[in-house]
């Protein structure tokens, strides 16, 4: 079986050079207006806490920014040997160092490590790499129950990893390190491997103590938590494509599709989440709908995410068909400096024979509703995007009547709930969505059915009804 290939190293075909240098140009002219905007701050001299928790976001920020100008650099540079001379020093102020990876095999017992994991773990490039079970070594005592079960659930019951642990290095340091990964399957669908990227956040979790100690001393903390929401959200629209407002598409005379989305933000103070929804014109007539998601939150997201989205028009203007599609994004986000995990579906609607073609990667089936019943799509094959490189994705046709009602959702719509559960919850609303004469109707009783809960993550829902 092939070795899955992490976000740490090379892509099959990785972005060109020049793309890459244009991206560190931006990024660096980026910092250059936010340091002008940050000392235009400080010149008022202001020693009100207020004034200190902006200084210190303005801090993390600029930090944040160098630290993508390194990775990007990383991009640009290839992954270091796992036996190399100790690399130069992270530049100083740096929140992050480079990324490492490392795959576990289950079947021979192997372990590979990249020479950056070695340096974050304070470890001896010339020393065997730690099995699974010589891992917890480095863990300080309190965290290693949280280690071993994230483990454990990745290879019992195939879920991804996503959390934070401490380690003790040899020179005395306590380092707090990031960890993602994902089990491997073979070929009868049992763990065969295990592949993770780590990163060091130790400086970036302390920036974000100062941020939020500056931020306590605040008298009105729950005015300051509104007025960050609205920062994050403004900031958000002004530097993001509007996939979250108006799906009013161009077409002369009667429109093939009516067609209404909503954006359903998380009950807690999220600012950014990963979750998307988009719809597009083509050129040939057709159209394109697509929602999805990506893991994590905030400025690295936000960025994945833009890409992402932009990749996705792109490509269906280009006339690529969902499946492909879909196998283009998964190599994309393979090389993208901040490793990500993603999920999607992607149709093209033909309106001349009604035909639906779509493609998912480890997402919600759409959901057809007609004549007071509704029923999933038969799922095409398809993974997560970011977590097999190479990966294949099928797709499949559907053809369309008039009055059907079409809807593509993330996980989380249905608070609580996923998966199986989630989607008969939807589909115990077909008499009711059938019902209805628009799609803005229809959304408005999905959202009065479900999104006025409290919930946990953001979501996003899109619905389409064929009018002619």
């Amino acid at each position: 079986m092939p070795s899955h290939l992490s976000a740490d190293r090379p892509a099959a075909q990785p972005p060109g050079r020049g793309s890459v240098e244009s991206l560190i140009s931006q990024t660096r002219r980026l910092k250059g207006d936010v340091d002008a905007v940050r000392r235009d701050a400080e010149e008022d001299g202001s020693d009100h806490p207020r004034g200190r928790w902006q200084r210190a976001l303005y801090d993390l920020a600029l930090h944040q920014l160098n630290d993508l100008d390194e990775h990007l650099a990383q991009l640009r540079d290839g992954p270091l040997p796992t036996v190399a001379p100790e690399p130069a020093p992270p530049a100083p102020g740096s929140l992050l160092s480079r990324v490492g990876s490392a795959e576990w095999n289950l079947l021979t017992d192997e372990a590979s490590w990249s020479g950056e994991l070695y340096q974050i773990l304070g470890r001896d490039p010339a020393a065997p790499p730690l099995t699974l079970d010589e891992l917890p070594s480095l863990v300080v005592d309190e965290d290693r129950p949280k280690l071993t079960a994230m483990v454990t659930n990745c290879l019992v019951d195939a879920r991804p990893i996503d959390g934070e642990f401490r380690i003790a290095r040899r020179d005395g340091d306590v380092r707090t390190v990031h960890m993602m990964g994902e089990p491997v399957l073979d070929t009868d669908g049992s763990t065969a491997s295990m592949w993770a990227v780590l990163r060091d956040v130790s400086e970036l979790r302390r920036s974000q103590r100062v941020v939020s100690e500056t931020r306590d001393s605040l008298t009105d903390r729950r005015q300051e938590a509104r007025t960050e929401h609205r920062i994050a959200v403004e900031l958000q629209e002004a530097v993001l494509p509007q996939w979250r407002g108006s799906l009013r598409l161009p077409h002369q005379g009667p429109r093939p599709l009516d067609l209404a989305a909503r954006h359903l933000p998380a009950s807690t103070n999220t600012l950014i989440g990963g979750d998307w929804y988009d719809a597009l014109e083509l050129t040939d007539g057709e159209t394109l709908l697509s929602v999805g998601d990506l893991t994590g939150h905030g400025v690295g997201v936000t960025s994945n995410m833009t890409m992402l989205l932009g990749a996705v028009r792109g490509m269906a203007m280009a006339g690529a068909p969902p499946g492909r599609l879909m196998a283009w994004l998964n190599q994309l986000l393979d090389a993208t400096v901040q490793p990500a995990l993603g999920s999607a579906v992607c149709c093209r609607y033909r309106p001349g024979t009604r035909t639906l073609v779509w493609a998912q990667a480890g997402h919600p089936a759409p959901l057809l509703f007609r004549d007071g019943a509704g029923r999933v799509l038969n799922a095409p094959d398809g993974v997560l995007l970011g977590a097999t490189s190479g990966a294949a994705y099928g797709q499949a046709e559907e053809t369309l009547e008039v009055g059907d009602l079409l809807l593509l959702h993330t996980d989380g719509l249905v608070p609580g709930h996923t998966g199986t559960a989630a989607a008969n919850l939807l589909l115990d609303l077909a008499p009711r969505l059938t019902g209805t004469s628009t799609a803005e109707e229809c959304l408005r009783t999905v959202v009065q059915e479900f999104g006025e809960s409290e919930r946990a993550d953001n979501a996003c829902v899109l619905v389409a009804k064929v009018t002619a």
